[in-house]
């Protein structure tokens, strides 16, 4: 009886997903959303974010966190969310994620933790996992819980990491708490990576990511920025500054669509685009967005792709008033690689999308005028196991375009040209070739992490090998310092 009623209490704030449903936070709406680049989702109340919380069933086996790349203690920070500690809830948060804020506001977790929760599979609804970790991570920094790094024994061993993007971030912190000395450069004039230029302010706003580079810089982690390897100096030239170096550049080459009429004007990577819409929004002189070249206000605009580039493409697009929005994707909408709620935002903003469709030639005199495309079926499962797209013969249709924007993935950039550094090894898809213990490279001392090794992913698969990165160097270095006092 005793130990019935301990467990009693134990659970009495808990596995309430019976009684309650689940509730995210509210949408701003839609008509008013459109009108600017402003995040589109209320913050819970403490009240919500308790209730929501007390839903978790707390497994003894818990998918969410299997399926969570940083593997997230989540139900811990869910039942301490519920009991009303939030400051514990955020410390145990962020042990193992350096961008909670981040992750909770942008994680496909309809493809990760929600999607595999337990009451989730039981028709109950999910635990909505990202809006809380959002809620305690905010209640954080307004509560300033949130700390710069205190290093309490410096270490004369220093770092330098090509890249501030998630990897290079999540790593340097890692390796400062460590104690040393740690440099981040980047071609860039701002930190932050694809946080900054990639992502548009209505998923992510920039001062969030920018008060996190700014508790970084607090904490004794140094900024290199508008610097290029391999013309500022190159690679081996940066190793002889460092005692190990981290390549975590990300991958940026935009892939092409190799169709006739590809030479056209006003036909764009998604990045082009989105970085002039990021780079108005910080404020910045951006010539091609003031000339009206890459606005796309009252213009007809194409977006090639599926995933979560091309949603973000076609939501910028609305939101610079463009006179119509197309989404053009090879397969249907159960099949599409992107996040399905980015979907159901892009539909109720007014983006249409025509599935099972496939470009087959742009069409203009100087510059796009409009978009000749195929009707595609979908045939038997390929090697991948998806669904093959199929061109259907004498189906074409045209479609008027005033603005293409490619948003069909990325691909590395040529880094042994790049860094000049031959020796540098790469793999058959251009990505830095790695041990798969250490993620060392074939160069001594030199590591790479993100998606310059795992190609175009997620940002929190890049936190999550910014980490292992950093213990990872962390062995190296110390089995170096060791090497010389023997």
């Amino acid at each position: 009886m005793k130990y019935w009623y301990i467990a009693s209490l134990m659970t009495e704030k808990m596995l309430k997903f019976v009684d309650i449903d689940q509730q995210n936070p509210k949408k701003r709406e839609k008509l008013i959303r459109k009108g600017d680049f402003n995040e589109i989702y209320n913050e819970f109340i403490n009240e919500k974010a308790n209730e929501q919380s007390s839903r978790c069933s707390q497994c003894g086996v818990p998918f969410c966190q299997i399926h969570c790349p940083l593997s997230n203690n989540i139900p811990d920070w869910l039942k301490l969310t519920a009991e009303g500690r939030l400051q514990e809830a955020y410390q145990l948060s962020q042990a193992t994620n350096n961008m909670p804020e981040v992750c909770g506001r942008i994680c496909p977790q309809d493809r990760l933790c929600e999607g595999n929760c337990v009451i989730e599979q039981s028709k109950h609804g999910t635990v909505t996992i990202g809006s809380i970790e959002k809620f305690i991570t905010e209640a954080a920094w307004t509560n300033s819980w949130v700390k710069p790094i205190e290093v309490t024994n410096e270490i004369d061993q220093s770092i330098g990491i090509i890249g501030a993007g998630p990897a290079g971030l999540a790593c340097g912190e890692e390796l400062r708490k460590k104690g040393y000395q740690i440099t981040i450069y980047d071609r860039y004039d701002r930190a932050g990576g694809l946080l900054i230029y990639g992502i548009p302010n209505f998923k992510l706003e920039k001062h969030v990511v920018n008060r996190r580079i700014k508790l970084l810089k607090d904490g004794g982690i140094n900024f290199v920025l508008n610097y290029e390897v391999g013309k500022n100096l190159s690679l081996k030239e940066l190793r002889e500054k460092h005692d190990a170096i981290l390549i975590a550049t990300g991958v940026y080459k935009p892939r092409e669509v190799n169709i006739p009429g590809s030479h056209l004007k006003n036909i764009f990577p998604a990045m082009e685009f989105l970085s002039a819409s990021n780079r108005k929004g910080l404020g910045d002189k951006v010539e091609m967005f003031d000339n009206g070249t890459l606005d796309a206000k009252e213009k007809d605009i194409i977006v090639v792709g599926g995933g979560d580039t091309a949603m973000d493409c076609v939501r910028t697009s609305i939101r610079q008033n463009a006179k119509s929005v197309k989404c053009i994707y090879r397969r249907d909408k159960e099949n599409m690689p992107g996040s399905s709620r980015e979907v159901i935002n892009a539909e109720e903003e007014g983006v249409e999308f025509i599935w099972l469709s496939n470009p087959k030639e742009f069409k203009g005199k100087d510059k796009i005028e409009s978009l000749i495309v195929d009707k595609i079926k979908l045939g038997e499962p390929d090697e991948s196991g998806r669904r093959k797209p199929i061109v259907q013969k004498n189906s074409e249709f045209e479609i008027k375009a005033d603005i293409v924007i490619k948003a069909l993935g990325f691909d590395p950039e040529e880094l042994p040209i790049l860094f000049d550094e031959n020796r540098l090894q790469i793999t058959k898809w251009g990505t830095i070739k790695t041990d798969f213990d250490t993620m060392e490279t074939n160069i001594t001392g030199v590591f790479a992490a993100g998606d310059i090794v795992r190609g175009a992913s997620l940002v929190v698969w890049a936190i999550k090998d910014g980490r292992d990165a950093a213990n990872s160097i962390d062995n190296y270095l110390q089995s170096k310092k060791n090497k010389k006092v023997a």
